[in-house]
């Protein structure tokens, strides 16, 4: 029996304000426990919340981002639910009138294009957090957390794979980045999220029962995980049993999910009006001041890439990924004047595996942008070969000098003495005459064997087009 995979995901992304959505506190991460957990956080008896601004100048931001529509007047609810982590026993969100609605979203898969529809995006209130380590067998309660602003995007149930959900992911990462209203660090808990999974029939128009997949934070687990939890549930109903609504944990070490609690109604949290906190109202002069501060999107951005340097949708939905690194290939080619996909084969092939094999973000890269542009315009005059280069590379990661400095002080300059080189196929040639003979009775692959003797001799300076060139014509008269 055939299935289909029902995917929708709640991202939970931490808003990049100084301070809480309703105090003062400050929201900088890092500090020793419960230092940042003012009295209007834990709730305590006679303090008000009050509205940060600047929460929700970045909820109106994103809003406008995925072209959604930014509610004239939006309502805060109070979330009720026990939890060890959240004091005041309830958790102030939105509920019926969130402050944005049916939006969208473009994600790239396989060089095809899908539109994934956002139901909502929300603002509220996150909880603490439970630690369980150090503490003799018990659990401590860090309540710095508490109070820091969220906006919470639920998508439509539109994905239909795990590979689909984490390029939904990973576009809704690049765009908060790119828009500035959160700084993506999933390892912080700054941006995770929670997958609702089902699986029907393939051709059944009726949704499976789903369960909830809680608190994901990396790409990686993301897909694990749902693609365990679909296995899951395909098992049960092909065994003849029942999915159960309910809320699952991924534990990323048996490569498994276990279920933590059940759900016998979709929303059992008793929601009302929070009577603190009047409705958030939000003019058109509001809405035209933060459309006025709109950087250019992933997606205008990798259009203009595609059109502005001939390259691949690939390399552009790479390139566009992160805005420093977009930013960081434009100077790459305005500066070393080197054929666009040149440029974007280094910084996303090389530069990018140094990145992420040193664990660093293209900001702390120590190739700067002109650097490596530096090195770009010497392998497009045929000062150095490609293969040197990499040598070059690595030079000025380590701290080494500029490319010209390395290529002059490591004497990489590559050999276009068309004479010397022509020496070097002669001696390939003539010192290999079993070869020859094979090469010429049909076996064409040797000759990526001479080509490997030629730059071996020139202890690989020799130009690769040179020596093609003069190789052929020397097998061709033998």
């Amino acid at each position: 029996m055939t299935w289909e995979t029902v995917i929708g995901l709640e991202i939970h992304a931490q808003l990049a304000t100084k301070s809480k959505i309703f105090s003062g506190a400050s929201t900088a991460y890092g500090a020793s426990p419960n230092t940042q957990a003012c009295a209007v956080d834990l709730g305590l008896p006679g303090v008000l919340p009050v509205l940060n601004k600047d929460a929700v100048y970045m909820a109106a931001k994103l809003g406008l981002a995925i072209g959604a529509k930014v509610a004239e007047r939006s309502v805060f609810a109070r979330k009720n639910y026990f939890y060890p982590d959240l004091p005041k026993g309830y958790q102030i969100s939105q509920y019926e009138l969130p402050i944005v609605e049916q939006g969208q979203i473009q994600i790239e898969l396989d060089d095809e294009e899908k539109t994934i529809g956002i139901t909502r995006a929300h603002l509220e209130e996150d909880a603490g957090k439970s630690l369980h380590e150090d503490f003799q067998g018990l659990s401590g309660i860090d309540l710095n957390r508490a109070g820091t602003p969220l906006i919470e995007i639920v998508s439509e149930p539109d994905m239909r794979s795990a590979k689909e959900a984490v390029a939904y992911m990973k576009k809704i990462h690049s765009l908060v980045r790119y828009l500035e209203i959160c700084d993506g660090n999933m390892q912080e808990g700054s941006f995770r999220c929670d997958a609702n999974v089902s699986v029907r029939r393939k051709g059944a128009e009726k949704f499976g029962t789903r369960a909830e997949l809680k608190n994901l934070n990396s790409f990686r687990f993301v897909e694990r995980a749902i693609n365990y939890e679909v296995e899951r549930q395909i098992d049960i109903l092909e065994a003849g049993g029942e999915v159960i609504q309910e809320t699952r944990l991924y534990d990323s070490e048996k490569n498994e999910t276990r279920s933590m609690r059940s759900k016998e109604e979709a929303n059992d949290y008793r929601y009302f009006p929070d009577p603190d906190l009047l409705p958030v109202v939000i003019e058109s002069e509001f809405l035209e001041q933060v459309k006025a501060t709109l950087p250019e999107l992933p997606d205008a951005k990798k259009h203009r890439f595609m059109q502005d340097y001939s390259i691949s949708l690939y390399d552009a939905v790479a390139l566009t990924a992160n805005r420093e690194l977009a930013d960081y290939f434009e100077d790459v080619v305005k500066t070393s004047g080197s054929e666009s996909k040149l440029c974007a084969n280094w910084v996303i092939g090389d530069l990018s595996g140094f990145l992420n094999k040193n664990n660093l973000d293209i900001s702390e890269s120590p190739v700067s942008s002109e650097q490596l542009a530096g090195m770009l315009a010497r392998i497009s005059d045929k000062t150095i070969s490609g293969k040197i280069a990499k040598q070059v590379f690595e030079g000025m990661w380590n701290g080494e000098g500029t490319a010209d400095e390395i290529i002059d002080k490591k004497g990489l300059k590559q050999v276009t003495d068309t004479g010397l080189i022509e020496k070097l196929v002669n001696d390939a040639v003539d010192n290999n005459p079993q070869q020859v003979e094979q090469y010429k009775a049909g076996k064409d692959k040797l000759f990526g064997f001479f080509v490997g003797q030629v730059m071996k001799a020139s202890k690989g300076k020799a130009n690769p087009a040179q020596v093609n060139e003069l190789l052929k014509k020397k097998l061709a008269d033998s």
